[in-house]
Formats: C-alpha cells, sequence, structure tokens
C-alpha cells in the first residue's frame, strides 16, 4: 500500500484558513507603504491585541485532543495490537506527530461511477447524524478485493456529507501506527484459522467526542462533537453487521459475498460473525445488550442469527452467497 507521514491537521482546517484569509492576511497586506494614505493611523497595541487572540484561538484549535475518558468496566486484553495491517508488518510506522495516510491516486479516482461523489456512500434511508468503522471490501474504492480498516461519518443521511477514512475533513486521526484504509492480515480463512478485531466506539463525556479504539487500547482518532446535531449528546441506536453494495446490473441480485459468503446457519469456522456486542450507557459504563434485535432485508441472499453464550456474551453470525436459486 502506499502511504505518507502527515503533520496532524486540524478538522476546523477550512474555518482556519478563513481566520487567517480575513484576519491574518489584511492586517499583514496593510503594511504595504505603496498602499498607506498619508493620514491612516495604526493602532499598534490594538493590532498586536489581535494577532495575540488570532495566535491562541490557532494554538488552541490545533492541539491534540486530550485523553478521552475510558467506559468503566472495560479492560481489553489479549487482543491482537497494530501489527494487523499489511503495511506495518515489517515494523515501519510514521514518526510522533504525524499520521499515516493512504495515498489517492489518480487511478482511484477515476475508477468512481460518480467523481463528485468518490469516497462517499449511496444515498439511503439512515439515521441523520451516522459514525461507524469496521472492515470492508470496495473494488471501486481501493481496486482490490483485500478487507480494509476503515471509518466513515454523514451529519445528513449519506446526502451531501461525510466520506469514508480521510477521503474529507471530519475523523480526526491521532495514531502513528495504524493506517486508515489499509488492508488487514491476516484474514479468516472458510473451515479454517479464524482472526477479529476488537473496535470500541464511545462518547467522552468530558469533550463530547465520539472517539474509536483497536484492540487492546489504541486510541485511533476521533469524530469531534461540532460535526453532528443528534449525535452531539447521545446515540439512539447502535447497529452491529454487514451490508453490500446492490444496484441489479441486468435487473438481477448482485452476486456480491457478504462476510465469508456462506450463510449464518453454518457457524464458528464457517459464517461470520460478530462477538462480545456491548454498549455504552449514560454513565460511561460497558454494560451488555439488553435488547438485540436481528434483522435482514433479503434472508434469501443473507442472513443473520443472534444467540448468547459464557464466553462471547451477545454474538450474531451474518452473511450469504448473494444471487443463488432462491435469491435470484
Amino acid at each position: 500500500m502506499a502511504s505518507n507521514c502527515f503533520k496532524n491537521s486540524p478538522i476546523i482546517s477550512i474555518f482556519v484558513s478563513f481566520l487567517l484569509a480575513s484576519s491574518v492576511c489584511p492586517a499583514f497586506a496593510s503594511g504595504s507603504s505603496d498602499h498607506i494614505s498619508t493620514n491612516q493611523t495604526f493602532k499598534a497595541g490594538e493590532d498586536l491585541q489581535k494577532m495575540k487572540l488570532i495566535k491562541s484561538r490557532l494554538n488552541r484549535l490545533n492541539k491534540p485532543a486530550d485523553p478521552p475518558e475510558k467506559p468503566k468496566g472495560h479492560n481489553p486484553t489479549n487482543l491482537r495490537t497494530e501489527d494487523f495491517q499489511q503495511w506495518s508488518s515489517s515494523g515501519e510506522y510514521c514518526p510522533e506527530g504525524t499520521v499515516p495516510i493512504r495515498r489517492t491516486k489518480e487511478e482511484d479516482i477515476l475508477r468512481a461511477s460518480n467523481i463528485r461523489r468518490y469516497g462517499r456512500r449511496l444515498r439511503r434511508y439512515v439515521r441523520r447524524d451516522s459514525s461507524g468503522s469496521g472492515h470492508e471490501v470496495s473494488p471501486e474504492l481501493y481496486g482490490d478485493n483485500h478487507p480494509r480498516f476503515f471509518t466513515y461519518w454523514t451529519t445528513d443521511a449519506y446526502q451531501a456529507t461525510g466520506c469514508y477514512n480521510l477521503l474529507c475533513s471530519g475523523f480526526v486521526q491521532t495514531n502513528n501506527r495504524i493506517a486508515i484504509g489499509a488492508a488487514i492480515s491476516p484474514t479468516s480463512s472458510y473451515n479454517g484459522g479464524q482472526f477479529d478485531i476488537s473496535l470500541l466506539v464511545w462518547k467522552d463525556p468530558k469533550h463530547g467526542n465520539w472517539w474509536l479504539e483497536f484492540g487492546s487500547g489504541l486510541l485511533v482518532g476521533y469524530w469531534p462533537s461540532f460535526l453532528f446535531t443528534h449525535l452531539r449528546d447521545h446515540a439512539s441506536m447502535v447497529q452491529f453487521g454487514g451490508e453490500i453494495v446492490n444496484t441489479r446490473p441486468s435487473g438481477i441480485h448482485t452476486a456480491t459475498q457478504m462476510g465469508s459468503g456462506h450463510f449464518a446457519g453454518e457457524g464458528f469456522g464457517k459464517a461470520s460473525y460478530f462477538r462480545n456486542l456491548q454498549v455504552v450507557d449514560w454513565d460511561n459504563s460497558l454494560i451488555p445488550l439488553s435488547n438485540l434485535r436481528v434483522l435482514a432485508d433479503h434472508p434469501n441472499c443473507y442472513d443473520i442469527r443472534g444467540g448468547i453464550n459464557s464466553v462471547w456474551g451477545n454474538y450474531i453470525y451474518y452473511g450469504g452467497p448473494g444471487r443463488n436459486v432462491r435469491c435470484p
């Protein structure tokens, strides 16, 4: 994977640019003696104070986010670390103060069915504010069939806002060892070795940002609270599972597989799964699910089964082959 290391940049880059253009540049430009009228009066004290306020504001906007308050009851142990990505398997990582960013190439944009919506999901009905993370396969976005670690967000049900990964301002990455959009390795095999990743998304009660944690306590970054309206206070629904894009080419259902490509009933080692499903409550405590409901839009194409036991807690198996004799 081609990647670069970049300095952390604030999510409000558009606001900062506007601030610089409207406040700093005019003040700086006014220093040109060719354009100063003979009766112009400089108020050095006021100008200096304004510059100090601007500098203070920029320093506050650009400072690293304070570490979030972790949910009570969250004790990640014996989980995989950041070596789950192919690019870092050789020990490569970015220096402190920078983050790895997957390089967007010309061919990536040309693959998009709609260049204006490159890096965005298809419009569909969802609750207005939404953020998420996991792994996905997207030949259009990445140019291959490797499962990749991703993030996403939107504030208008995928109409005009939001994007995958770091393809627009939104998610603020803070980790220098995890590349969002990078391929995941190793991967599970049918009736063979099974590998999973642990993810936690929760709202920091101190600052209100939605943080993303991977594995044994690695903070990947956060969605700033000011991105959202409905999610500014709390979430009203949490969803786990899989989805595919079905544009019904030639009027038939897509043969795109979900998960392992096998139905939930085949169970461990054959069907894909989520395990240890929990939520963070109003008191910032991690608690078991109390009202898990399972739903499959097209159960003859892809299905889902839920359960609970003493080892996995709440869990689901899900997936399917897509088009088949029962799913034309």
